[in-house]
């Protein structure tokens, strides 16, 4: 269940911006406006994320998932009836913008709800495959997302994109009513669901917590820069047509989805969260810094060029894989630091600063164009890989 509620909000969340270039032409946006509509969502997100977790702590998980997720298709539809561009209305960016806030303030809700539930149903030895499993539902459904949107958004407009993400949303509320249930006490063989967290200094005086979502909020930027720009970049820089920028996209998010689940059984089987953390923000700077000079290089004629246009849409590929693998990873790590009494508001903490990039990133990636191309894009994502490295707290003496 924790898969079909985050894979139905990534869908929307991760799937929408695959179709920028048909959204800035059919709401005839400018590009600052596109990065302030595309990254609407997250800051929802972010704004909401603590509270919903602190209520999924007190609620359970059950109630949370299906407020959110009956919301969220509500809120969709309304949005295929009266926010789609037809030729004689075109929404503003504002009001879009403002209607996909909102889509990010309620569909907040899923991702601590259902991952408090991960942390209460599984042991210790099965929590990290368990959370990558449902962190593979965000590149899962963004991949849905991005093969099945574009398609829509230019055969039957954007009623026809809001509205078929309000579906998913619908569906998957019906099969949180029949299926999910609170967790047990204990669970089957005798070992408690949970065990508390270690330590008394509380989560919000917790050093480990602190610096384990300051560097996930730091390693998402590089993810979200491909997830939020990637069909831009491949349009203006290496000129590819919708199909190919889906493919591509698509591409991203199945390897991310793969890549999530292996990370989760390695470290289950490894004990290895916090170095593999760090492992991956080190490969994430050396792949966008590659790729920063690859565009570097040729700035210009890199889509006129086939073997560079091949290698950045091959390097833009691993990239965004390698910058998407580790969420499950750092969400169990945090969530094992702060103990199950407070899992819902340290995963709901670590959203605020996953989804607060997810807002700022867009509005940043503008900027960047304007002053350094995307050579500055890429180069400003690998520097916040090596951040993200500084900042992940190191491996405990014993584990």
């Amino acid at each position: 269940m924790g898969v079909a509620a985050n894979g139905s909000f990534a869908a929307a969340l991760t799937g929408l911006p695959a179709t920028a270039v048909l959204m800035r032409s059919d709401y005839r946006l400018e590009l600052t406006d596109l990065g302030w509509v595309i990254g609407a969502m997250g800051l929802g997100v972010a704004v909401s994320e603590l509270l919903w977790g602190m209520l999924t702590d007190r609620w359970g998980d059950r109630k949370v998932l299906l407020t959110g997720l009956g919301l969220t298709s509500l809120v969709l539809a309304l949005m295929a009836v009266f926010l789609s561009p037809a030729a004689s209305v075109t929404p503003s960016a504002g009001l879009l913008g403002g209607a996909l806030l909102l889509v990010g303030v309620i569909g907040g809700s899923l991702n601590g709800s259902s991952g408090r539930a991960v942390m209460a149903w599984f042991g210790e030895g099965e929590r990290g495959l368990a959370m990558s499993i449902r962190q593979m539902a965000l590149p899962a459904g963004g991949a849905a997302g991005a093969l099945l949107l574009p398609a829509l958004a230019e055969s039957m407009g954007f009623r026809g994109v809001y509205g078929a993400l309000a579906a998913m949303c619908l569906v998957t509320t019906g099969f949180v009513w029949l299926w999910l249930r609170e967790p047990p006490v204990t669970r089957p063989r005798g070992e408690p669901a949970a065990r508390p967290g270690t330590g008394g200094t509380g989560l919000f005086r917790n050093g480990s917590v602190w610096r384990t979502v300051f560097g996930l909020g730091a390693l998402c930027i590089p993810q979200i820069a491909v997830v939020t720009f990637a069909a831009v970049f491949l349009n203006d820089a290496l000129h590819l047509g919708t199909t190919a920028i889906s493919a591509t996209i698509v591409a991203v998010q199945l390897g991310a989805a793969v890549a999530r689940v292996w990370s989760g059984r390695y470290t289950d089987r490894r004990r290895n969260r916090r170095p593999f953390l760090k492992a991956c923000a080190l490969l994430t700077a050396a792949v966008y810094g590659a790729l920063a000079l690859l565009v570097a290089v040729e700035p210009t004629g890199a889509g006129h060029n086939g073997a560079l246009m091949l290698v950045g849409v091959g390097v833009l590929v691993v990239g965004g894989i390698v910058a998407s693998s580790w969420h499950g990873i750092a969400f169990t790590e945090l969530a094992t630091i702060a103990g199950i009494t407070h899992t819902g508001a340290a995963l709901g903490l670590g959203n605020t600063f996953a989804f607060g990039t997810y807002f700022l990133t867009p509005l940043a990636i503008p900027l960047l164009l304007d002053r350094g191309g995307w050579g500055a894009v890429w180069m400003a994502s690998a520097l916040a890989a090596l951040l993200a490295f500084a900042l992940f707290p190191k491996a405990a003496a014993t584990r």
